[in-house]
Formats: C-alpha cells, sequence, structure tokens
C-alpha cells in the first residue's frame, strides 16, 4: 500500500496535468465586467453589418492565435524596430485582417472595465458572435486567458498548415495541437464563410484532377494561370453560401468543389470521406462537431493566473 505521502504527491502531480484549463470558466467575467458579451456583440455585429467578409476574418485570426503557442493574443501584436511578431509570417502575410475590430471592441471593454478583460480572450468571443452572427450555432464561451508578452514568428510559419497541406499533414498538425482528426474535419467546416486569394488555390484549379470541371472554369476566370498576375483577387471558399455559416462546405466537397487543395483532401478516397458525408446531410451533427471542437481548441495551452498579462492596447504589450 503506498504511503499518505506518495498518495498527497500523486494527488498533486494529477491536479497539476488539468490545471492548465482549470481557470478558464464560462462565468469568468459574470462579476467584473457585466454585460461584457453584449458590448462585443455590438462591435462584432456593426463590423459585419458593414462587411460580411469580417466574420470569416476574425474567426481566422482565433484560429490562427491558437495553433501557434496557444490562444494568447500574440498575433495582435505589431512589429516594432526591437520585435518581431507573427503578422508577417508567411501564413499570415496579406492574409490575417480584423485588426482594426478587435482594437474596436477592446476599447470599448476597457471602457466597461478597464484593465480585466485579455485580447485573447476578446479574440475568442469574436470568433464566437461572428459565427452567430452569420446563422452559425451558439455556445458557451470558457474565458480567463491572460495575454502573452511575447510572438513567434517561426512557429507561426510551421505550425499553421498551408493550402496545399496533404490530408496526412493536416491530421499531424492538428495532432500536434492536441486535435484529433474528427475535430480537424469539423474546424475545417469554418470555410463555409470567407474568402481566398487566388495564390492561393492557383495550382488546384489548373492542376488538379479531383476537381469539378465547370467549377475549375468558373474560378480560372479570376485567377489567372500565371503566377504574379490577379495574386490578390479573391473567390469564396464556399461557392454556394460564402456569407452564411451552414454545412454547403461539405456538400461542395463531395461534388469535387473545394477551393483549397486542403479542403479536398477531406474528401478524396481518404480515412475522413465519410465523417465529410455525414455532415453534407446533418447540418445538426456538423454544428454539434464544430462546437465542441472550437472550444477545445480555445483550450490550447491558455496563460491563465499570473502568467502573460492584460494589455491595455491589443498591439503592444504593457
Amino acid at each position: 500500500m503506498a504511503s499518505p505521502c506518495k498518495v498527497m504527491i500523486l494527488l498533486i502531480v494529477i491536479l497539476s496535468i488539468g490545471s492548465s484549463n482549470a481557470q478558464l470558466s464560462t462565468t469568468f467575467y459574470s462579476k467584473s465586467c457585466k454585460n461584457l458579451f453584449r458590448t462585443v456583440k455590438s462591435v462584432v455585429s456593426s463590423a459585419i453589418s458593414k462587411e460580411r467578409r469580417m466574420g470569416a476574418s476574425l474567426l481566422r485570426l482565433h484560429f490562427h492565435d491558437c495553433f501557434v503557442n496557444g490562444c494568447d493574443g500574440s498575433i495582435l501584436l505589431d512589429d516594432t524596430s526591437t520585435f518581431t511578431g507573427e503578422q508577417k509570417a508567411a501564413p499570415n502575410l496579406n492574409s490575417v485582417r480584423g485588426f482594426n475590430v478587435i482594437d474596436d471592441i477592446k476599447e470599448a471593454v476597457e471602457k466597461l472595465c478597464p484593465g480585466v478583460v485579455s485580447c485573447a480572450d476578446i479574440l475568442t468571443m469574436a470568433a464566437r458572435e461572428s459565427v452567430v452572427l452569420l446563422g452559425g450555432p451558439r455556445w458557451r464561451v470558457p474565458l480567463g486567458r491572460r495575454d502573452a508578452r511575447t510572438a513567434s514568428q517561426s512557429a507561426a510559419n510551421n505550425n499553421i498548415p498551408p493550402p496545399s497541406s496533404s490530408l496526412a499533414n493536416l491530421i499531424s498538425s492538428y495532432k500536434a495541437q492536441g486535435l484529433s482528426k474528427k475535430d480537424m474535419v469539423a474546424l475545417s467546416g469554418a470555410h463555409t464563410i470567407g474568402v481566398a486569394r487566388c495564390t492561393s488555390f492557383r495550382s488546384r484549379i489548373y492542376n488538379e484532377t479531383n476537381i469539378d470541371r465547370s467549377f475549375a472554369s468558373q474560378r480560372q476566370s479570376n485567377c489567372p494561370r500565371t503566377s504574379g498576375s490577379g495574386d490578390n483577387n479573391l473567390a469564396p471558399l464556399d461557392v454556394q453560401t460564402q456569407n452564411s455559416f451552414d454545412n454547403n462546405y461539405y456538400k461542395n466537397l463531395v461534388n469535387k468543389k473545394g477551393l483549397l487543395h486542403s479542403d479536398q483532401q477531406l474528401f478524396n478516397g481518404g480515412s475522413t470521406d465519410s465523417q465529410v458525408r455525414s455532415y453534407s446531410s446533418n447540418p445538426k451533427l456538423f454544428n454539434d462537431d464544430f462546437v465542441k471542437a472550437m472550444i477545445k481548441m480555445g483550450n490550447i495551452k491558455p496563460l491563465t493566473g499570473s502568467k502573460g498579462e492584460i494589455r491595455r492596447k491589443c498591439g503592444r504589450v504593457n
């Protein structure tokens, strides 16, 4: 029989293993910042009413933040003469956007409850509100993250899967973040909203065979074959309903109308085909799994307790 001392040590170890997310709570700001959610929703709603695409941009900001050393707001830190952040990493350069909306939310929240709510949590809430406002599911967001004082351009370059990724690469990238293959397919459904640049899908529409020919021709009309020509021309990730959060993304994949190579990899004779087909015919199943995966992604290595800080401005450390 183990001694009481050994039992106590084992208990401390077990508790410490699960403690990284222990301080995240859906009621974290219920007393310290009342009307927080209403304030965030108001700013996000205003931004999306001006530009529907912004919802997808805010959701993507959250994803790109969480995949680089956890959901810590590091993607929001601007470069300075002495500091290199993540915004100019290859997956982010001329691509991620919505920083002005996050700044507007932060300004409004600071007026409501100064020095209380982190930029990392604002990113998380903005992503949820974007999904809801575009017709997707609502969920209770665990909160209590604090903001990083550092960022990593190299981690951004290495951790965020590019649109050229194979299925194996996608599974591996998500696994490195503690996310399963099922989580990966569900989170990929975020591509039911938003757009991509020609440079991200040019190779697919001209060189790949697992693509609907009329769809490829349609995309080629706005994305020239020659690199450097029309690189920033945009096309919807979901050809059917680019501004509505629904399950049409998966229907597109079944019909070989995935815009990115990495999208179509989810339905290309591999191990994720059945999940894609299920989501294409069962929107509730997709919504339920998406919510679970979003909560799980939001729990990647948060800074809690006394770690990090609560930034006064999201673009710079205090």
